[in-house]
C-alpha cells in the first residue's frame, strides 16, 4: 500500500523518513525531493528494487541509474581510481546539482543496469534526502517520472505518474529548479562535460579550467 507524507509538519517527516528507511530496506520503492527534481529512489545494492525502479520509469537498462550518496566519504567504497581534479569539482559542488561519472569498485555486489563499469554519483543539497541517505546509505535515484515526460518539481506530479508501483512518497514541497544536475565524466585524461544542467560549464571552470564540452 501506498503512504504519502506531507513532510512540512514535524510529525510526518519523522514518520515517513522511518517509513522510507524501511520500505528501501525491503525492496521498494520511495520518491523523494532533491535540489533539482524530484527522484524514484531504491537500495542500490538490492538489484531487484533497481531493476523494479527502471521498469517503474519505463526504462531499460541501457540507461542505468545514477547513484545519491549523502556524504563525500561515500566515494571511497564506490568508486576507484578518482582523480584529483574530481575531488576539486566535489569539493566545490557538492552538495549540489552536480553528478560525476567514475569508475566503480568492480567488487561491489550490485546492479544499476548496463554501466559498463562506471557510475554516475551525486550528493544532493536537500536535507530531508539527505536525512535519508544517512540512514539508508547509497541509493539508485533517478527522476521521478515516465520516461519521455516532463521530471516532476512537486511531488503530486510525480504520483500521477508512478501511482502504486512506489511504497512511499516524501512531501518536501516543491523543488527549486527544474534543471536536473550537469553530468561530468571524469574517467578519462580530462574531465567531460555529458550533460549541461543546473551549473554552467563557466561555473564548472572555476574548479575544472580543462573541462571539455560536447560538440555542437
Amino acid at each position: 500500500m501506498t503512504e504519502r507524507y506531507d513532510c512540512s509538519m514535524t510529525s510526518e517527516r519523522t514518520a515517513g523518513l522511518r517509513a522510507a528507511a524501511a520500505a528501501v530496506r525491503s525492496g521498494g520503492l520511495v520518491v523523494l525531493p532533491t535540489d533539482t527534481v524530484y527522484g524514484i529512489g531504491a537500495d542500490a545494492f538490492d538489484p531487484r528494487a533497481v531493476a523494479a525502479l527502471l521498469d517503474a520509469k519505463g526504462r531499460g537498462r541501457h540507461m542505468p541509474s545514477p547513484v545519491l550518496v549523502g556524504s563525500p566519504d561515500a566515494l571511497d567504497g564506490l568508486v576507484t581510481d578518482l582523480p584529483d581534479i574530481a575531488w576539486k569539482l566535489v569539493e566545490a559542488f557538492w552538495p549540489g546539482a552536480l553528478t560525476l561519472v567514475a569508475r566503480h569498485r568492480p567488487t561491489l555486489k550490485w546492479d544499476l543496469g548496463d554501466t559498463h563499469g562506471t557510475v554516475a554519483v551525486r550528493m544532493p543539497h536537500h536535507p530531508l534526502t539527505l536525512e535519508l541517505l544517512e540512514d539508508t546509505g547509497p541509493m539508485a535515484v533517478s527522476s521521478a517520472n515516465l520516461t519521455g515526460h516532463p521530471a516532476p518539481q512537486d511531488c503530486d506530479a510525480a504520483r500521477r505518474m508512478l501511482g502504486d508501483t512506489v511504497a512511499v512518497y516524501l512531501d518536501g514541497g516543491p523543488t527549486a529548479a527544474l534543471v536536473p544536475s550537469s553530468i561530468v565524466d571524469v574517467t578519462g585524461p580530462v574531465p567531460a562535460l555529458i550533460r549541461a544542467g543546473a551549473l554552467t560549464p563557466a561555473q564548472l571552470r572555476t574548479a575544472a579550467p580543462d573541462l571539455t564540452e560536447p560538440e555542437a
